[in-house]
């Protein structure tokens, strides 16, 4: 069986997740599309303490990237659209056929999705009905019942949940946001011309699973492959995988140091391997959401960096911060930063910033992370960066007067 070193099993996602340098995206739109359908999908969330994750993907692959940008390959150019990919996400215009058989089996289970579903049943017809005659909507169009006060996003009014059931049915499609709002109109005039809406059978399903897995990660095994994209057929990816593995599609193979642990790539993948060269180190500070590192066994496995998002955990129990954005550095990870940008105050605030414990290359890393912390304000509307805390200390003395050069 093939195996490679513990060095190729990080370049290869790294590369294959455009994170390397090696790979020239076009500029502005055409550029964020083709990361789109590279990546397979882009997750989208609502936390906003800096620009949003979605954002923050796609701006990490292509720095001229705004926000501008995804809004007109959702609305005008049809080039991405919204659904449940890995979670909540952007996803590749010309893979929408792959999720038709999942939108058919909506309501999924015998649970509590089921059970809204019925009950809603009278709401979506009259939803259904209001949007084919007036065309996109969303949930501020339509009224709440009468004594019902209008809460937060987790107060889902009927017409709400009907909206969201439509959606996942595949009945309605996100046409555009509006101030991150959803709006909604009816599949057949959001989908464009051209498109493939002929249902792929389970098989074919679960080859694509294999195909985009591997082609957004480089590696990965069997367990990472489901996690990809969480959509049908997951009961058919082990034959799929297995046929592909006897055609030659794809090579399983193990990483030095890790030989108990199966893993799968694309045979043009690994034969293109031996060029992935080690490079000048760049320096990214990537989303808690990034694809890169949303599997977290994995993250730990291929970079030995542990990584939890703890803006879920109560204040007192965090370790890092809130939003830790992890720090990439060439072909390792060195620390994480807790950042909020104040657009009042127009200042990205860095409240914390903690080096991995066994990094001490602090020099040659500070001008790359200053540039990189400039870059990052300018793209929150931020004209300036002030660092609160740091670990080890005497790295904010440092940082502070690299940023004022």
């Amino acid at each position: 069986m093939t195996k490679i070193s513990s060095a190729l099993a990080r370049r290869l996602p790294l590369h294959s997740q455009l994170l390397d340098g090696r790979t020239k995206l076009p500029k502005g739109k055409e550029g964020i599309a083709q990361a789109i359908e590279k990546l397979g999908y882009v997750q989208i969330d609502t936390i906003a303490v800096i620009n949003r994750a979605h954002h923050h993907t796609l701006w990490t692959r292509r720095p001229d990237y705004s926000p501008a940008m995804l809004d007109e390959l959702q609305a005008k150019d049809r080039r991405v659209f919204e659904y449940w990919g890995h979670a909540a996400s952007y996803l590749p215009m010309k893979d929408y056929r792959y999720y038709i058989p999942r939108m058919r089996a909506f309501p999924w289970g015998d649970g509590w999705i089921k059970r809204m579903y019925e009950r809603h049943k009278d709401v979506m017809k009259d939803v259904l009905e209001r949007i084919t005659k007036e065309g996109p909507l969303g949930s501020a169009d339509f009224k709440a019942p009468d004594g019902k006060k209008r809460g937060a996003w987790w107060d889902w009014k009927p017409a709400k949940t009907a909206l969201e059931m439509l959606f996942w049915k595949g009945d309605l499609m996100v046409t555009e946001r509006r101030n991150f709002q959803r709006i909604y109109d009816l599949t057949e005039r959001v989908l464009p011309g051209g498109v493939d809406t002929t249902v792929p059978d389970p098989a074919e399903v679960a080859r694509f699973r294999v195909k985009r897995a591997l082609c957004a990660h480089g590696i990965a095994t069997q367990r990472e492959i489901l996690d990809h994209l969480h959509i049908s057929s997951k009961e058919k990816v082990p034959d799929a995988l297995d046929e592909m593995v006897d055609s030659g599609e794809v090579i399983p193979m193990k990483i030095k140091g890790f030989e108990g642990i199966n893993y799968y790539v694309l045979s043009d993948v690994l034969r293109n391997a031996s060029r992935l060269r080690k490079r000048n180190p760049r320096l990214h500070l990537l989303s808690p959401f990034d694809n890169l590192i949303i599997h977290r066994p994995r993250t730990e496995r291929l970079f030995g960096f542990s990584y939890s998002l703890e803006c879920y955990t109560p204040p007192a129990k965090r370790k890092f911060g809130y939003f830790c954005l992890p720090i990439l550095w060439g072909e390792q990870f060195v620390g994480r930063l807790d950042p909020k940008a104040d657009r009042k105050q127009k200042t990205l605030v860095v409240r914390n910033l903690v080096f991995e414990g066994g990094f001490k290359h602090y020099e040659g890393i500070l001008p790359a992370l200053a540039e990189k912390l400039k870059a990052l304000a300018s793209f929150n509307r931020c004209e300036k960066v002030l660092i609160e805390q740091t670990m080890p200390g005497k790295v904010k003395t440092h940082l502070s007067r690299t940023l004022r050069l």
